[in-house]
């Protein structure tokens, strides 16, 4: 909608200086903009103020010009006027509008993509837990908010991978090895103080417990240092299958798994210093290796190499990093939790010292969740008899109540999960009340086909038949889905897409309840079943983006 109306307005910039009405010859980006008061139209335009100085001409007879040059915009539009100081106000025609139901008839699935990416290669790289112990649900808040983020810069034209970085590497994979050895040495008859900075859950004792019956005491034989990289193999790869065990219930996928250990193994790590050193980026002091991050807005530098020769998660980070644009993308996203915020400036820092525009790397930053049961805090400790695990929240409430919530509010901002609320089967539960929209339009086509009826194609209905109010807001309402896709995307904000189904779920019961779509008349029965059948592809097309099931049954 909005395209159209500004190819017509730089068709009459244009056929405006041809004429020579206007003389600048310039054609200004053309902003349309909704205003807050619908008396003042669907769209309202700028571009006469913009062209003001330019022109050396006051904005309205400027806005004159164009509208006299507009004509009548091909049944567009059904009036134009000049409100304040110049702007053009389009109030578009009720055909145009109802229009839009063709073209979603049209696309089908395909209704709300668009073009925006052109093809750029774009990798987001989420959740990326240390492989040390099971995801708990702030993993699951990155999780849905990383894929929820990748489906929809696919939906705006860009090629996506999905990677998880597995930080398996360093001294968190010791402090498990550590763990599970000593609780296997327990569990074999050993009386031992266990450290307070090993890893404390139960799933460390039931992993040793594990060896002890594949094993029996056989790894008693190895030295300390033996058994700790042992177990700390055997634990890392089982917790990451049980996390990808995790995220595949969780509907979740990764293009690619790419380990930290790798960088080392393959001297990424070590030729991402050198190039830091050849680019004189480093310098030396007290026998550490430090990179020069403060010239590039960092507070401070940073370390990448320890003085006792250790290198820290910065050089593995910066290395990474640096391998990512080797593989050819045009921008990288990283998700990552609230508590990293002090990190993104010295990873910008980095983008600029390797030569890359720091607005390449993007960093969407994700809250904590605040998990509530029935309005009451819930203990965030597994011995309270409390789950706090991903995989117990999606055994509980579901997959979709899951990713659903975690996608209600900004990613950077706390999220309150009530987890009854999320299984309640009523309007109050806002999952329920949006695919009850969604189930509701298949309960009446299913109505329709027992009288005879089939949900009308594309062509074969007289819009005429809609006359009411609401229905011109529906309309409206399913007009703005590809621009709020496109806005979601551009700005890696799907919590938009879930407030857009929520009003638009709300306008549908709002009209069902108040009026019956299956009538007496068969020409309006068909116009509006086209038109809820319009929204329930619509509602099917965002549940889809945000990973979440359309039920035709509730």
């Amino acid at each position: 909608m909005k395209n159209r109306l500004k190819s017509h307005l730089e068709q009459a910039l244009r056929q405006c200086y041809a004429q020579g009405r206007l003389h600048s010859g310039e054609v200004p980006e053309i902003q349309l903009d909704v205003p807050s008061h619908a008396e003042h139209g669907d769209f309202a335009c700028n571009v006469a103020m913009l062209l003001a100085r330019a022109e050396k001409i006051a904005p309205r007879k400027i806005a004159e010009e164009l509208m006299a040059a507009l004509g009548e915009g091909d049944g567009l539009w059904r009036k134009v006027e000049i409100a304040g100081p110049g702007f053009i106000n389009f109030f578009l025609s009720n055909r145009c509008w109802y229009g839009v139901l063709d073209d979603i008839a049209r696309a089908g699935e395909d209704y709300g993509r668009c073009h925006l990416g052109a093809g750029k290669k774009v990798q987001v790289e989420f959740v990326s837990a240390n492989p040390t112990g099971p995801l708990h649900i702030g993993h699951g808040r990155g999780a849905a908010t990383g894929d929820a983020v990748a489906s929809l810069l696919e939906h705006a034209g860009y090629a996506v991978d999905r990677e998880y970085y597995i930080n398996d590497a360093g001294n968190q994979m010791n402090t498990l090895g550590l763990s599970l050895y000593l609780r296997y040495r327990e569990l074999l008859g050993e009386t031992l103080d266990f450290p307070a900075n090993c890893y404390q859950g139960d799933y460390i004792r039931d992993l040793a417990a594990e060896v002890v019956a594949s094993e029996g005491r056989r790894l008693l034989d190895l030295t300390e240092e033996q058994a700790v990289a042992h177990f700390a193999r055997f634990g890392g790869e089982r917790i990451l299958a049980g996390i990808d065990d995790d995220l595949q219930a969780f509907g979740v996928r990764f293009d690619r798994w790419y380990s930290e250990q790798s960088l080392y193994d393959r001297g990424e790590v070590e030729r991402g210093i050198e190039l830091v050193r050849e680019r004189q980026l480093a310098y030396e002091q007290d026998g550490a290796l430090w990179f020069r991050t403060t010239a590039f807005g960092d507070d401070k530098d940073r370390v990448m190499v320890r003085s006792n020769g250790a290198t820290t998660y910065f050089a593995s980070d910066v290395a990474y990093h640096k391998e990512k644009f080797d593989r050819g993308y045009d921008l990288v996203i990283d998700v990552w939790g609230a508590d990293h915020h002090g990190y993104v400036p010295r990873m910008k820092a980095v983008m600029t010292g390797l030569g890359r525009d720091p607005e390449d790397l993007q960093v969407i930053l994700v809250q904590l969740v605040n998990l509530l049961r029935g309005g009451q805090q819930v203990a965030m400790s597994t011995r309270s008899g409390e789950f706090v695990t991903l995989r117990e929240v999606i055994d509980e409430v579901g997959r979709d109540a899951c990713r659903f919530f975690f996608l209600m509010r900004r990613s950077d901002s706390q999220l309150d999960f009530d987890l009854e609320l999320a299984k309640q089967q009523s309007n109050d539960n806002p999952v329920f009340y949006v695919q009850y929209a969604h189930a509701r339009v298949c309960s009446i086509n299913r109505a329709a086909q027992e009288q005879g009826m089939q949900p009308p194609a594309l062509g074969e209905v007289d819009f005429d038949r809609l006359v009411l109010d609401e229905e011109l807001v529906l309309a409206k309402r399913l007009a703005q889905f590809p621009e709020t896709i496109a806005a979601a995307a551009q700005s890696f904000a799907p919590h938009r897409v879930v407030f857009y189904m929520q009003e638009l779920a709300a306008q549908f019961h709002s009209y069902y309840n108040r009026n019956r779509v299956i009538t007496d008349d068969p020409e309006t029965t068909r116009a509006r079943l086209y038109l809820a059948n319009c929204v329930r592809i619509v509602l099917r097309n965002a549940l889809r983006v945000l990973g979440v099931s359309a039920p035709e049954r509730m």
